[in-house]
């Protein structure tokens, strides 16, 4: 039996990509397993792609310093795209992790800094971040989640999220829903996403940590704990202390298994 060459092309990319689509993968996960294979290319350097240049680029990422949960990632998608390809042979298993069962304490955003955090938006006229900072905190949304957060949602006090297969319903506060509506009447905005570029299309989550980061220095809040996903989980520790509910919170979230809440 005649041995297939396997070689990754652009063309074969562009092509996985259309087959992502058309299995409704979000655009940030084709993005990602693109970003992932190209990464792949580089290190094959025009090789063929065997199932030992698999195991010789799985171990030197290792030794490259990256963590298993990234090389992980790299695998993943790897493995997906050859499936795709029919070429089976060459994948390979990602690492084992086991999960931490607390989250390190060095990490975490304290209500306080957070606090500080607010403020200083607030003290450099950042509005726009300033209510995003204040919606991730108070809902506990995904980044890429806020653009489902439109006029129409707000002015109805709730938001229809659309995420992984999943449809889930995020109910905004009473003080948050007025301080939006008063947010939304300075800046003109009656209709489509809340917070927007200058163009018009939403945020995404480049612009809002790059700007998280740069309040990082007048807030004395060290730049590991400033990132959104932080105030997701601020809002799930706050959300548990206060009901020890940990079955609502895992829907509120949309989290699929407790164990991913816990």
């Amino acid at each position: 039996m005649m041995k297939t060459i396997t070689w990754i092309t652009s063309e074969m990319i562009r092509e996985f990509a259309v087959y992502l689509r058309e299995e409704e993968k979000s655009r940030a996960t084709i993005e990602k397993y693109a970003r992932d294979l190209k990464k792949l290319i580089q290190y094959a350097a025009g090789r063929e792609i065997t199932k030992k240049l698999m195991m010789d680029y799985k171990e030197s990422l290792l030794e490259m310093g990256y963590k298993a949960s990234s090389i992980n990632s790299y695998l993943v998608a790897a493995n997906r795209f050859f499936e795709y390809m029919g070429w089976y042979e060459l994948k390979v298993k990602t690492y084992r992790i086991q999960k931490e069962s607390f989250y390190p304490e060095n990490k975490c955003l304290s209500k306080e800094e957070y606090k500080r955090l607010l403020k200083e938006a607030r003290k450099e006229k950042k509005l726009r971040l300033y209510f995003i900072l204040e919606t991730l905190a108070s809902t506990g949304m995904r980044v890429s989640e806020l653009k489902f957060l439109s006029a129409e949602a707000v002015r109805e006090g709730m938001a229809q999220i659309y995420n992984k297969g999943k449809v889930r319903t995020v109910l905004l506060t009473e003080q948050l829903q007025s301080e939006l509506l008063l947010y939304m009447e300075q800046e003109h905005i009656l209709s489509g996403p809340v917070f927007r570029t200058r163009t018009g299309k939403a945020v995404d989550r480049s612009n809002v940590w790059r700007e998280m980061k740069n309040l990082c220095g007048r807030t004395r809040v060290t730049t590991g704990k400033v990132f959104p996903h932080n105030l997701r989980h601020l809002f799930a520790r706050c959300f548990y202390r206060a009901g020890k509910d940990i079955v609502k919170l895992a829907c509120i979230l949309g989290h699929e298994s407790i164990e991913t809440t816990r």
